[in-house]
């Protein structure tokens, strides 16, 4: 590829993570699967040397930090997007923090799409977004939220090509999803309080 990639990557604050699960994990342990998860979305794309750069949009780094990162002010997903992506002009991936089965694999699939095509990889369900690799940013706009997948589609000024795969597919939202994803992932925090939530 001619030109690298800039990934941004949304992650909300602490406290206010995975809040689908909080009646059956605490705050801490929502954090901390949140966090480790994000991890793991930062490691693999760190793997695939198409991507030249990652940041962080949250309204604090974690702890440890040490790439990119964008304050989130507050104005709401899309809206923070916006002003993030205009920076960056061409080859912009956001791709969210809760994929603990993504692989290098899933990652050069959907970046490899032609020169003027864009990509979308929905959820397991076929009704939201878990990524984006748009080649001409300025020519989309973004509609996180409910029912994003066909928003984003309807509302494409240019066709996009659709990447179905596991590890782009299974977010963890809900108690369903986390089982899942423990299931075939490695992650340790996530087996963990899995198996803690069922002894």
């Amino acid at each position: 590829m001619s030109q690298g990639w800039s990934a941004i990557v949304p992650l909300k604050p602490t406290g206010q993570r995975k809040t689908r699960l909080a009646g059956l994990l605490s705050v801490e342990q929502r954090d901390r699967l949140a966090i480790a998860m994000f991890h793991h979305v930062a490691a693999t794309l760190r793997a695939v040397p198409a991507i030249a750069d990652i940041a962080i949009l949250s309204p604090s780094a974690p702890p440890g930090w040490t790439a990119g990162w964008i304050r989130d002010q507050g104005r709401g997903l899309n809206a923070e997007l916006y002003d993030a992506a205009a920076a960056r002009g061409q080859n912009l991936l956001i791709i969210h923090a809760d994929l603990p089965l993504l692989t290098a694999a899933d990652i050069f699939e959907l970046i490899s799409c032609s020169p003027t095509r864009s990509a979308i990889a929905p959820d397991r369900h076929g009704t939201g977004t878990n990524a984006l690799a748009l080649r001409d940013r300025p020519d989309f706009d973004f509609a996180f939220g409910d029912n994003s997948l066909p928003r984003h589609l309807a509302q494409a000024r240019r066709p996009l090509r659709m990447v179905e795969r596991l590890g782009l597919g299974l977010d963890v939202d809900t108690w369903d999803d986390l089982v899942l994803a423990a299931s075939y992932s490695n992650i340790t925090t996530l087996r963990a309080t899995v198996l803690a939530e069922n002894t």
